[in-house]
């Protein structure tokens, strides 16, 4: 059996996956990193600690449920596929990866989480074989909430050029605050997602674009407005929800009018949420991945060891 490791250490998530070439199955394992009553985030220090604690467990539970020769290693070590990306946190991952690698005499490559996030999505969905053809992903989580038009690219499997993104929070930090306004524990997306489902409200949300570029803030702003003039949870919920769902149809819809007739993948946790899947499914030609790989995985880093090591 010819096993590919993949690692990715984010700043919410200690990830390890192993992909079978052999079989195309995918075994995860990963674990959110503590966060405290409250907050809605991590200290870089802090998440580095966290990692060191939990990757020797998270590795363990991956590897225990497979059996075969690990034939190289794929880790994430920045965000995203630019100059200058960097978090301290995958730095731990990196190091983990280096020391697997070169114990086991195998080749180590190295992406962003961003393509591990697309990567993921596309096997989750049966669609690798977008790698051959352009498409337009988004990444939407707590870091990043980006469209973005890939390409097909013998090195580095794909080209990521940005079409357009937040100039201010992301979506998912927006989820979070607007969830611990809520009482609703860090990480909020799901439980929000639940209590968006119990409202009966319609909203007309209008969210700040400039340009093809838009800005989140104000819907945690409106939101805290809301919450003062007595409206229910679960209408804030939605309104929330509703305003980052209006933000990926106008994206989709400005990106399909630079591209036509080319395919969507939505990825990142945020992409989890039914209503706004739900909503851009009926638009679009667009497919999104289950919440195990639209969230923060290690998958996407194991495929693309797979992949890079199949080109040799």
């Amino acid at each position: 059996m010819s096993l590919y490791l993949g690692i990715d250490t984010s700043n919410y998530t200690t990830s390890v996956a192993l992909y079978d070439s052999n079989s195309g199955q995918a075994v995860n394992s990963k674990k959110l990193l503590p966060v405290s009553q409250g907050a809605v985030g991590l200290r870089q220090g802090d998440a580095v600690f966290h990692h060191v604690q939990q990757l020797a467990q998270v590795f363990e539970d991956a590897v225990k449920q497979a059996d075969g020769q690990i034939c190289a290693v794929g880790v994430s070590t920045t965000p995203r596929p630019v100059e200058g990306s960097y978090m301290p946190c995958f730095s731990v991952g990196k190091m983990a990866a280096q020391i697997v690698a070169s114990s086991l005499r195998i080749p180590l490559y190295e992406l962003s989480h961003q393509c591990g996030h697309i990567l993921a999505a596309l096997y989750d969905t049966d669609n690798m074989d977008y790698l051959n053809r352009p498409f337009i992903a988004f990444h939407f989580s707590g870091g990043t909430s980006e469209c973005l038009y890939a390409v097909p690219n013998e090195e580095k499997l794909v080209d990521i050029e940005l079409e357009a993104g937040s100039l201010d929070l992301k979506a998912g930090q927006v989820i979070d605050r607007v969830g611990r306004m809520l009482d609703i524990p860090f990480p909020a997306g799901m439980k929000l997602d639940e209590l968006s489902h119990k409202s009966k409200k319609k909203w007309k949300v209008r969210p700040t674009f400039k340009g093809a570029d838009c800005c989140l803030s104000g819907i945690e702003n409106q939101c805290k407005n809301l919450l003062d003039k007595g409206e229910k949870p679960e209408d804030i919920a939605l309104f929330a929800v509703e305003s980052i769902k209006v933000v990926c149809d106008k994206m989709a819809a400005d990106a399909c009018r630079r591209h036509p007739n080319t395919p969507i993948i939505f990825a990142g946790g945020v992409m989890s949420n039914s209503i706004i899947s739900a909503s851009l499914k009926n638009k679009y030609d667009c497919s999104f991945a289950a919440p195990a790989l639209s969230s923060d995985n290690a998958v996407g880093a194991a495929l693309f060891a797979y992949l890079k090591d199949s080109k040799k």
